[in-house]
């Protein structure tokens, strides 16, 4: 039976990651873990004919390979938790449309994975879905449409801004088994710090990260030093430094903490400003990244934290302030048999 201490759930007997699967674009294919992708394309359209079209294909993509992988036929899986940053999440509604299995839509903006994990992690171990799906996506080309300007346009972008990335990454959860163990979830509060620029997602975003925990390590008892490493979504350069002096000034000095924003690409070399973004730049580098790590055993505990930018392209327009929230997964390297 789950156990809830404050805002965070400890699962007594650890519901499992079976298989993940990591497809991206092709700035992902230029960026320093491009071996780590199961998937990549130098075609940004993945062949089809918009980039919204192009999304769908890359989570539906993801899905598939995941359930290769772990040789399952799609006909087992119970329920997907899919979301995406295209507006009423089309990019998942559409992907699921093909995959044909129960669905259920999420919209975290880029923490999206992280709430795919903790609530997959909360139904399976509480006995209502033996084989599920979590799993984000976002695209470059769709998302500046949406949110800013048109490529063509050719608008200039700020050293605070980022690159959204085009990929997706998808999980297999199952209640027991073999595989990465989802040993606790805690799911954040929303922040808002008054952060107006849509260009600073990570000034935006590190207040929910540094929110959510501070939660699970009052609620846990432990510190930061305990984990082998403390990822964190999508701050960028610029999130990155404002989180560490966030829980600087809570007394937390974090010496192992890895942003996936800013290892999915080569800032110096790929013309990404702060680091990587969306929804996809997390669940990919968790995929592809973290989780071989974990089943290796180079890694053994984990803190998994994904953070998202919750304004939308009309509360934007409106000069709203934008609000953050961040979900946190712990995770732990499968359990060696005696």
């Amino acid at each position: 039976m789950t156990v809830r201490c404050g805002d965070t759930l400890l699962f007594q007997t650890l519901p499992v990651i079976a298989a993940g699967a990591a497809v991206g674009g092709k700035k992902e294919s230029e960026g320093p873990l491009a071996a780590e992708f199961d998937e990549l394309s130098a075609d940004n359209r993945f062949g089809q004919s918009s980039w919204e079209a192009a999304e769908k294909y890359l989570q539906l993509r993801a899905a598939r390979l995941c359930l290769q992988k772990a040789a399952l036929p799609q006909e087992k899986v119970q329920l997907a938790l899919a979301g995406d940053l295209q507006a009423q999440c089309t990019a998942s509604s559409y992907a699921m449309r093909e995959l044909g299995v129960p669905f259920a839509g999420l919209f975290g903006a880029c923490s999206t994975m992280a709430e795919g994990l903790a609530l997959g992690a909360a139904l399976c171990e509480g006995g209502a879905a033996r084989n599920l799906l979590a799993m984000a996506s976002s695209h470059f080309c769709a998302a500046e449409r949406q949110f800013r300007t048109p490529l063509s346009y050719g608008a200039v972008r700020t050293p605070t801004a980022q690159w959204t990335a085009t990929a997706a990454g998808c999980c297999l959860l199952q209640p027991q088994g073999e595989g990465v163990g989802i040993a606790a979830a805690t799911f954040g509060r929303v922040q808002d710090y008054q952060v107006k620029d849509i260009n600073n997602m990570g000034a935006a975003m590190a207040p929910a990260a540094a929110s959510t925990l501070l939660h699970y390590f009052k609620d846990t008892g432990t510190e930061p030093q305990e984990f082998d490493c403390i990822y964190t979504g999508d701050l960028g350069q610029v999130g990155s430094q404002l989180l560490r002096e966030l829980l600087a000034a809570e007394g937390l000095l974090i010496k192992n903490h890895v942003d996936c924003g800013c290892i999915l690409f080569d800032a110096n070399e790929q013309s990404v400003k702060s680091g990587g973004s969306g929804p996809g730049c997390c669940a990919a580098v968790l995929c592809g990244h973290i989780l071989p790590r974990l089943r290796r055993g180079s890694q053994k505990r984990v803190l998994f934290t994904a953070t998202g930018a919750l304004m939308s392209q009309t509360t934007f327009l409106q000069k709203e302030t934008i609000p953050a929230v961040a979900h946190l997964v712990e995770l732990r390297a499968p359990e060696k048999e005696k």
